[in-house]
């Protein structure tokens, strides 16, 4: 096996497939690199038996500077060859397998000789044999998992709540997450018939499937097989296990009706949730306070911790509707969920102060809702 490769174009295709390798794994072999050289072009493969990705340098692209002397596979230890890749002296690299499995790797004056292992005993990826492929724009599929993932769970005490699940029917995408103390739900209608899905994956996929989608991704295209889900983009795969069981029915947690609405500028009730929560971290409960007097047309955030004192914020409103409330929350719910509107304006809603509230857009509020459970502070 023998290549060589601008070095650039090598280590943007080495950093996309190291997302996948963990040193922690318990299959020794993964801890390393998968490269295969052909004709088409160089294949990089890294997985932890959870995630796999796959990216193919295209020798046909003459930015890449491919050229395949002899093909051939090979697998290098991860971390040591991706450092030395990145320090190499200069633009070009070669590489070449000579003696069974001792690679050498020369750029400029500096040479280099690693140890590989056989590539024959690194695991197969997953095949998924389906015709019904779910396509979206990137910045759209990056959106829905930014806005979803938040509300994934970290407790392995139920697995199923650490993955975001989606339902594709009737043309219309939904995901939807929850930890049992919020919730996050978006919906996308499709253009045309995509087929009908029902998975749950792995919240640590998603985040770090976003990672890899840029502002120049046209497409994320979704396929799914039994216990797999396989992403594309461009010339890169990424394929993820999904999370076995069922999902809770998330729908009957949302309200259908409220008592107080009251509508914020995003952007700024977060500045003020954010200043209130200085306090509230020092307190043990961690606890903020909305309180709105709906006569006054006035809501006040405060914060409060015996040991350093209370902070007290009026916080402007577009309209106010209903009765008087005082409710307490998880401000670093209130912080995550405010994150994923931006600057828009949001209306939030309002039952009780011991009921869930939501918080939806004010523009497109259907395809979009965040839901809190209070806090009991008495």
């Amino acid at each position: 096996m023998k290549f060589s490769i601008k070095r650039t174009a090598f280590i943007q295709g080495i950093n996309m497939v190291s997302r996948a390798i963990s040193s922690k794994t318990t299959i020794p072999i993964l801890t390393g690199l998968k490269l295969t050289a052909s004709e088409e072009g160089l294949t990089l493969t890294g997985s932890d038996a959870d995630v796999s990705i796959q990216t193919i340098i295209d020798s046909a692209d003459e930015d890449n500077e491919l050229t395949v002397s002899e093909p051939g596979s090979i697998v290098l230890p991860a971390r040591f060859f991706s450092g030395i890749v990145k320090k190499l002296p200069d633009e070009k690299m070669t590489l070449s397998v000579t003696n069974g499995f001792q690679t050498e790797i020369t750029s400029g004056t500096s040479s280099f000789t690693i140890n590989g292992l056989d590539a024959a005993d690194y695991p197969h990826l997953p095949e998924i044999n389906n015709d019904n492929e779910i396509s979206l724009s990137g910045d759209v599929f990056k959106e829905i998992i930014n806005q979803t993932v938040l509300a994934v769970s970290n407790q392995e005490s139920r697995p199923i709540l650490t993955g975001v699940h989606f339902i594709l029917k009737d043309q219309t995408l939904f995901a939807v997450a929850t930890d049992s103390h919020r919730l996050s739900q978006r919906k996308v209608e499709l253009p045309d018939n995509q087929g009908e899905y029902d998975v749950i994956i792995p919240g640590s996929s998603l985040r770090e499937l976003s990672k890899m989608i840029s502002d120049d991704t046209e497409n994320v295209k979704m396929k799914i097989s039994e216990n797999q889900v396989l992403f594309t983009i461009g010339n890169t795969f990424f394929y993820s296990r999904l999370l076995e069981g069922t999902y809770p029915d998330t729908s009957r947690l949302i309200p259908k009706d409220s008592e107080t609405d009251v509508q914020f500028d995003a952007h700024e009730l977060l500045g003020a949730i954010e200043r209130a929560s200085l306090l509230s971290h020092e307190s043990r409960n961690n606890v903020v306070k909305l309180t709105i007097n709906a006569s006054d047309k006035k809501v006040t955030i405060s914060g409060n911790s015996p040991d350093v004192g209370n902070v007290e914020e009026d916080v402007d409103t577009n309209s106010l509707s209903g009765n008087d409330l005082e409710i307490s929350f998880n401000p670093d719910y209130m912080k995550d969920a405010l994150g994923a509107f931006g600057h828009s304006m949001i209306n939030v809603s309002f039952t009780s102060p011991l009921r869930p509230f939501t918080l939806v857009p004010s523009e497109d509020g259907e395809n979009f809702i965040e839901l809190i459970t209070p806090v009991r502070t008495f």
